[in-house]
C-alpha cells in the first residue's frame, strides 16, 4: 500500500515540474523567451508516461500486470492534470512580486 502512496506523490511532484522549473525538457537551458506553453504541455506528457512507466514497474513487482483499456489512460490522463493545476496557477495566474 506505501508503493501507491509512493506513486501518486511522485505525480504530484512530476505534474508541477513542468511550472515549476525554467528549463526545457528539465535539463536545457530555456533561452531568452523562456519557454512557452508548448513545452510545458510537451513536458507533461512526457512525464505522464515516465510516471505511468514507474507505475507499471511497482505494480509488476508486486504481482501480475492487470491489462488495462482507454478509460485508464482518460481517467490517469485527466488525475495527471488535476495534479498539475497548483503549478499551472502558480506559473500562469499568480501575481509575482516585481510584476507589473
Amino acid at each position: 500500500m506505501t508503493q501507491v502512496w509512493i506513486v501518486l506523490a511522485l505525480a504530484f511532484a512530476a505534474a508541477n515540474l513542468p511550472f515549476l522549473l525554467e528549463r526545457r525538457l528539465l535539463v536545457l537551458p530555456a533561452g531568452k523567451g523562456g519557454k512557452n506553453a508548448g513545452w510545458h504541455l510537451l513536458e507533461l506528457v512526457l512525464l505522464y508516461f515516465v510516471v505511468g512507466g514507474i507505475a507499471w514497474l511497482v505494480e509488476k513487482n508486486l504481482g501480475p500486470v492487470q491489462r488495462q483499456n482507454w478509460e485508464f489512460y482518460a481517467t490517469t490522463g485527466c488525475l495527471f492534470l488535476v495534479f498539475a493545476f497548483p503549478g499551472f496557477i502558480y506559473r500562469f495566474l499568480w501575481r509575482h512580486k516585481g510584476a507589473a
